[in-house]
């Protein structure tokens, strides 16, 4: 039976985990992910009256779990970036299948459902502002996978290898890798009436994203030949900044993910919309319905 050193794993005088501060049984089966630890109080909002189990707040993660039409959820922010994503997706793991008392590895592994709810910039012509787009692969070029053993085991290699082969990064930019969103939550969640497709998670906002202020980019054009990938029917529809490491750490650790992201600008025309709540607030409300 594996056992966890304190540090390997940290864990609060009051029995939480290190960053988050949230107790084992605190966390729902059921989880939300957010960037704006703001964000939580308004997927919050939708919870059951009286049923707030808990409501913490710790540096950038924001924690409140409770009751949406009776389903347990927690609903949690990330802040921004893969790096924080690897502090999250650790310790939501250690919460449901290491106990805290003897950092023993519980003998039944249990999964969680993980749904990340963000915003984006659409890279295709046909993808407006407000839509939603359900990741079914999430490109990252971050390199947070490849410090894990089993970061092959869990990218589509073959789809990885086209996107070097065509898009052409940056000579030093860390590799590709690429993870699939769980095929069942994708189907849950995104039914009928989100668009589908290859997410990019960018390591950074402007240059990773192809945005140009004072600081010259590397390369123009990467935008247009991210445009005009394909992998069969598979396209490459919108830039975010945590849904792969959210996929690929959620498959190493037998959790099921999906990333769901409400259009807030369009590349292509150069637009982008700054009161964006409203469509955000409604996706909230399809997850919650939906998870």
């Amino acid at each position: 039976m594996k056992t966890f050193p304190p540090s390997q794993l940290i864990i609060n005088a009051d029995g939480s985990a290190f960053h988050l501060h949230v107790k084992p049984e605190q966390l729902a089966d059921n989880v939300i992910l957010v960037g704006d630890p703001g964000r939580v109080s308004l997927v919050a909002s939708h919870f059951d009256p009286e049923s707030i189990e808990c409501d913490i707040e710790s540096r950038e993660f924001h924690t409140i779990t409770g009751r949406f039409h009776g389903k347990r959820i927690t609903c949690m922010s990330t802040g921004i970036g893969t790096d924080n994503i690897d502090i999250v997706l650790n310790e939501l793991d250690a919460l449901a299948n290491i106990d805290f008392v003897t950092r023993h590895e519980k003998a039944e592994h249990r999964t969680l459902n993980i749904v990340r709810i963000g915003t984006c910039g659409a890279l295709q012509d046909d993808i407006t502002i407000g839509s939603y787009i359900a990741s079914q692969y999430s490109i990252g070029l971050d390199g947070v996978l490849a410090y894990y053993a089993e970061r092959d085991n869990v990218s589509d290699l073959a789809l990885e290898q086209a996107f070097v082969d065509y898009v052409q990064l940056p000579a030093k930019a860390p590799r590709p890798y690429v993870a699939k969103n769980d095929a069942e939550l994708l189907e849950r969640i995104a039914k009928h009436d989100m668009v589908r497709g290859i997410t990019i998670s960018a390591n950074g906002f402007y240059g990773p994203q192809g945005r140009e202020l004072r600081g010259k980019l590397a390369d123009e054009n990467i935008n247009q030949r991210l445009n005009s990938f394909r992998s069969g029917d598979l396209r490459i529809c919108n830039y975010e900044m945590e849904g792969s490491a959210i996929a690929g750490l959620s498959a190493i650790m037998g959790h099921k993910a999906l990333t769901v992201c409400c259009v807030i600008a369009q590349r292509r025309a150069e637009q982008a919309n700054t009161d964006y709540k409203p469509a955000v607030n409604k996706l909230i409300q399809t997850v919650l319905e939906r998870i």
